[in-house]
């Protein structure tokens, strides 16, 4: 079995690894030369664990490489998997321009009997009405001369291969045999369980679906952290008092929603809908919800601490998610901003990031210790942050903490003498 894999990113290149592993024959293809040159060599070129073993085994047994001719590889190849980003324009639409390319690159190798699968989260319809067009100019036609599925991955930084191997995959075809042949290739290839919905936009909207979930559910418990915080409740607790109601299952507040994923794929969802007259209220107002976060608890706790006009806010954690090296849509671009509007000076630090790189992104390098803060933020609970020295903190000039992720002990911090904030924690005493 050949296998091109297009898209050496955070979730194709441990894909293309796994399908390697499993004896395929694979081919990786990525735009970036850099990248490509990494792979070629047994480097990761990204922080992923268990990802040099894997890359390592399939380099030495010759299962895997990587190039960046798509369209050479595209030649020989089977089972064709396209995983590029989808990202979002300034106006919140799905901006289809990495995977228009990586189709149209396809096109020119694309072979008869050929299975293309797509795994990028798009909108419902997507693939039919934007991709397949592509793919036919190459003269062959769909479900003719080529079958095309649609798999949407369900997968996490930090924890892809775990993912690929216990996850369910859900497949949807272009016709009924494209969808038979992706459900054999992933349960030959990943082992997993296979979910065959049926038609390709049966599979789009499966993914869709599932962030529209996360993303409403986390918009629901922000609101209820609000509640608690005015009437002097831990939200926490309470959570988790009531999900031993097996019909519920709450997730956790926090100062913000990051990633590839959530932040971004519910707006397919909202201006689709949007345009096809029926407008999910719900969908939009959780959105709105989770986008203020920042905002919404940095006014909190001006209302205790006053102005921070010309006083310094240290930020900890970049990373938009612990002990990942990953910025996307991360809270800390958002805290910042709120911070400066009032005025304040802001200073940040990451295990994850070099001061180059945190210079780099717009923020100025520093320590807790180093400068001299009056309020710290956590937005990222990486474990090198568990244990700060809170009176350390206080004899430093620290006089509040924002807990953006309930991740310190509040008697601790109050005990050093500082105001707690916690998402969802009460009225705040010190």
């Amino acid at each position: 079995m050949e296998v091109l894999v297009v898209g050496a990113g955070k979730m194709g290149l441990p894909l293309a690894c796994q399908v390697a592993d499993s004896g395929a024959s694979v081919t990786v293809c990525d735009i970036n030369p850099a990248v490509v040159s990494l792979i070629n060599s047994g480097v990761p070129p990204f922080c992923e664990p268990h990802l040099g073993e894997y890359l390592h085994r399939n380099l030495s047994a010759g299962r895997l490489k990587a190039s960046t001719q798509t369209a050479q590889a595209a030649t020989q190849a089977h089972v064709i998997i396209i995983i590029v980003p989808a990202l979002l324009t300034p106006d919140k639409e799905i901006d289809y321009t990495n995977l228009k390319h990586a189709s149209l690159a396809v096109s020119q190798g694309l072979r008869q009997e050929s299975l293309v699968l797509y795994e990028t989260t798009i909108p419902v319809g997507g693939c039919r009405t934007e991709l397949i067009p592509i793919l036919e100019k190459s003269g062959l036609k769909v479900g003719k001369d080529f079958d095309l599925a649609f798999s949407p991955e369900r997968v996490k930084s930090g924890h892809v291969f775990d993912r690929l191997k216990n996850t369910p995959k859900i497949v949807g075809g272009f016709n009924e045999e494209s969808a038979k042949r992706a459900e054999a290739f992933y349960n030959r290839y990943l082992g997993t369980e296979i979910i065959n919905v049926g038609s390709i936009e049966a599979a789009e909207f499966a993914k869709l679906i599932g962030m529209l979930y996360r993303d409403v559910n986390i918009g629901l418990v922000n609101e209820l952290a609000a509640f608690s915080e005015l009437v002097g409740l831990n939200l926490n607790e309470v959570i988790h008092a009531a999900n031993t109601d097996p019909e519920t299952n709450l997730l956790t507040p926090g100062i913000g929603v990051g990633g590839h994923c959530t932040p971004v794929y519910p707006y397919f969802f909202i201006r689709q809908a949007g345009r096809l007259g029926v407008p999910h209220t719900l969908a939009e107002h959780a959105r709105r919800v989770n986008e203020k976060q920042p905002e919404t608890q940095i006014r909190r706790v001006l209302r205790i601490l006053g102005s921070l006009s010309g006083q310094r806010a240290h930020i900890m954690g970049l990373a938009f998610r612990p002990s990942v090296k990953e910025v996307s849509y991360s809270p800390a671009f958002a805290i910042r901003d709120e911070l400066l509007r009032h005025c304040a000076s802001v200073t940040l630090e990451d295990p994850m990031f070099t001061a180059d790189e945190l210079i780099r992104y717009g923020f100025e390098s520093s320590s807790v210790a180093d400068a001299g803060a009056r309020l710290v933020i956590l937005n990222t609970a990486h474990p090198e942050f568990e244990a700060p020295d809170f009176r350390l903190w206080a004899s430093k000039g620290v006089k509040a903490i924002l807990d953006g992720r309930n991740f310190w002990d509040r008697e601790q911090i109050e005990t050093a003498g500082i105001f707690y904030f916690g998402i969802g924690n009460g009225a705040t005493r010190r």
